[in-house]
């Protein structure tokens, strides 16, 4: 039976591209791949010859069956979204490709991108849910590469895989609210809403950067990962978390506009990661398919604060919208697959498991977010 398309409704998010040009006046042929003018820009992302702009969040799921783009057994795969290994019985959430409306994301080509990333570092900044992100790229290039012509590397907060033939390294940074969480007095956990060079002094050198962080700033009382915030040496206890996720982002802002050469470094700001945990984190559980329609679509506040602060960066940032595509997919979760499940415990009641309506099972979701960044870069 033919799959159904799932088409997004007419609304928009107002994410665009958030750019200024990139051109250079004598660019060396080692940076050239960033001296794109705005209609350069354009250009990569419709694959047409029009220059008109082709907004990526805006489109359908569309099954396809050539999916998914690398073997389930990716050995750089954690235990939390191997969903199949686990016990998850379908796995027609492997095989859905988004397709946006007025263009189209190419294939991801593993070969293709190592060329392009040939002597360069990319990093990814973030939660765990980057980190799932992480997995994914990294899956996605492995296979094209040699046993014994890959590895992977530890630095404290970092991790990066290797493709030593390309002298290429993707690597993923620990930073899930992007500025510094310290232990203060009483071994108090401190928010440090204008510190953030503890972190940053690892992102420099690199030359594409791609940041998530909302979730982190979104928990509260004992989910919470911190007993207070400060700014400076003043000592705030409570505050409304989108005023304090907005004071953190623009630490990052301002760093960022300071640190780095637009000439040299690419920086992409990846939105946030819809969850889907009402009803006590079951709202994914036993979900098939992606969601046919919404009868209303909400903006998440941290999507807002994220864009009123890139508008007022000088640096040119783009800001890559998965909120909204990725809201219809419920059915990518490893729900109660996060770790091996027996053929009795799959029963809800009293089962005594736990549903992960937060993290993408893999391959999967990130797969199509690491295709647009591709088709991005």
């Amino acid at each position: 039976m033919a799959k159904p398309k799932i088409h997004l409704l007419s609304f928009l998010f107002f994410c665009s591209i958030l750019h200024c040009a990139l051109s250079l006046i004598n660019p060396e042929d080692e940076f050239s791949w960033l001296a794109m003018e705005s209609e350069d820009v354009n250009l990569v992302q419709t694959q047409k010859s029009s220059g008109k702009k082709c907004d990526f969040s805006v489109g359908k799921w569309v099954f396809d069956e050539s999916y998914p783009l690398y073997d389930p057994n990716c050995p750089y795969l954690s235990t939390a979204v191997t969903c199949q290994k686990n016990g998850r019985p379908d796995s027609d959430y492997e095989k859905w490709k988004w397709k946006p409306f007025g263009c189209s994301i190419p294939r991801f080509d593993a070969l293709r991108f190592l060329g392009k990333m040939r002597r360069k570092r990319i990093m990814l900044v973030g939660d765990s849910i980057m980190r799932n992100q992480w997995e994914s790229l990294v899956c996605l290039v492995q296979g094209v590469i040699p046993t014994g012509r890959k590895k992977v590397t530890y630095d404290g907060p970092s991790m990066a895989f290797h493709a030593m033939d390309f002298e290429t390294s993707i690597e993923f940074f620990w930073a899930p609210l992007l500025v510094e969480l310290k232990k203060g007095a009483q071994n108090k956990r401190v928010l440090h809403l204008d510190m953030i060079e503890d972190n940053a002094r690892y992102w420099k050198a690199v030359d594409v950067l791609v940041f998530d962080s909302a979730h982190w700033w979104t928990h509260s009382g004992e989910s919470s990962s911190w007993d207070y915030y400060m700014e400076g040496n003043r000592i705030i206890t409570n505050m409304n978390p989108m005023v304090a996720y907005h004071k953190g982002l623009s630490t990052w802002a301002r760093w960022v506009d300071l640190n780095l050469d637009p000439q040299r470094t690419r920086v992409i700001f990846r939105s946030m990661s819809p969850r889907h945990n009402r009803q006590n984190g079951w709202k994914c559980y036993n979900q098939r398919q992606p969601i046919q329609s919404f009868s209303h679509m909400h903006v998440p506040e941290p999507v807002v604060v994220l864009q009123a602060v890139l508008k007022r960066m000088r640096f040119p940032v783009y800001l890559q919208d998965i909120t909204t595509m990725t809201a219809f997919r419920r059915d990518g979760h490893p729900s109660v697959y996060r770790k091996a499940v027996s053929q009795e415990m799959k029963q809800k009641p009293g089962s005594g498991l736990s549903s992960d309506c937060s993290h993408w099972c893999l391959p999967g979701v990130p797969d199509i977010w690491n295709e647009m960044l591709s088709a991005l870069l």
